[in-house]
C-alpha cells in the first residue's frame, strides 16, 4: 500500500485571549429553516481539545494544537460572526485559527467560511469536487442539488483552498487530521476524524458529513439520461462512516449525530438512501 500525503503546517502561535478581530460577514441567506438553524447555542468542551463552536442547526467545531486551531465548517455567512464570538467565549483566538475545512459545500456549512477566512488567513482545505464549487460559490453541476439553481444555491466564494485527497493527513502542530472522502449527498462530501486526549484516556472522535439523499426535484440517485447513478458511491461512503473508529461521533446537523454511534447514524443514512430509491423506480 502507498503512503498518503501528509500535509503538515508549519506554523508559529501563542494561544490566548483578546478582543475579537475584525470580522466582516458576508450578506445573510435567506431560506425556510435559516432562522432556526442559526440561534445562538453556548459553545462547549467536546472533549479534550475539541470543542463546538457552531449554532444550534448547524455544526462547526474547534480543535486546539499546541501550534493552532481548526475549524470545522463555517454554517450560513451569518452564521460567522457567531461562530467568532463563541471561539472567543472559550478563550481562543480566531486570528489562531491556521486552517478551515469543510465537509461540503452548500451555503449552510460553507456560508461563513469567506468570512472567517478573511478575518484569520487561515487556509482552507476541502476535497477535489469540494474545492471547485467552494470556488464558484456554488454547487458544481454534477451535485444532486445543482437544479434549485444559483439564486437558491449560492454563497460567498472561497480563495486560497488547498485540495486534499482520499486518507490524506493535514498536520497542525502535534494535532493530526484525516480526510475521509464520502461523496453521496454532494460530490465533493468529506468525513474528518482525529484522536483527542484527556490525559491518558484518548478518544477517536469523527465529524461526519450529511448522509441525507436530497436532490433539486427530478434527480435520480439511481441514475438517467443524463446523471451516472450514484447508488454504489453512496453506498460505499455509508460503509466507510460505518466503519471508521469512532468513540464520540459530531454530524454536520448537530441533532442528527447527537448521542449516536456512526454505525447508527450510517445506518440511518442507508435507510434514507433505500427509501428514497423506492420513490424514484
Amino acid at each position: 500500500m502507498s503512503r498518503l500525503p501528509v500535509l503538515v503546517l508549519v506554523v508559529a502561535a501563542s494561544l490566548g485571549t483578546q478582543a475579537l478581530p475584525d470580522l466582516r460577514p458576508d450578506t445573510p441567506i435567506d431560506c425556510d429553516s435559516c432562522a432556526a438553524w442559526n440561534q445562538e447555542r453556548e459553545p462547549y468542551r467536546v472533549f479534550g481539545n475539541t470543542y463546538y463552536v457552531g449554532v444550534a442547526g448547524l455544526s462547526s467545531v474547534l480543535i486546539a494544537s499546541d501550534a493552532g486551531l481548526i475549524l470545522l465548517d463555517g454554517g450560513l455567512p451569518q452564521s460567522a460572526p457567531l461562530i467568532a464570538r463563541n471561539i472567543h467565549t472559550l478563550g481562543f483566538r480566531l486570528q489562531d485559527v491556521r486552517l478551515i475545512v469543510n465537509s461540503h459545500a452548500h451555503y449552510d456549512h460553507a456560508g461563513g467560511i469567506a468570512a472567517l477566512q478573511r478575518a484569520s488567513g487561515a487556509m482552507v482545505a476541502a476535497s477535489a469536487p469540494g474545492a471547485r464549487a467552494l470556488q464558484q460559490g456554488g454547487p458544481t453541476a454534477e451535485d444532486p442539488q445543482y437544479a434549485f439553481g444559483p439564486k437558491v444555491n449560492r454563497f460567498p466564494p472561497v480563495t486560497t483552498i488547498r485540495t486534499i485527497a482520499d486518507g490524506e493527513v493535514i498536520r497542525v502542530g502535534a494535532l493530526s487530521l484525516t480526510a475521509h472522502l464520502t461523496p453521496g449527498h454532494t460530490p465533493g462530501s468529506t468525513t474528518w476524524s482525529w484522536r483527542s486526549c484527556e490525559a491518558s484516556n484518548c478518544k477517536q472522535i469523527v465529524y461526519a458529513d450529511s448522509l441525507n439523499p436530497v436532490s433539486a426535484p427530478g434527480f435520480r440517485f439511481s441514475g438517467d439520461a443524463q446523471n451516472p447513478a450514484r447508488l454504489d458511491e453512496f453506498r460505499r461512503s455509508i460503509g466507510k462512516v460505518a466503519a471508521l473508529p469512532c468513540d464520540i461521533l459530531l454530524a454536520v446537523h448537530p441533532q442528527f449525530g447527537e448521542g449516536r454511534s456512526c454505525a447508527v447514524y450510517a445506518a440511518d443514512g442507508l435507510r434514507r438512501l433505500e427509501e428514497r430509491l423506492l420513490t424514484e423506480r
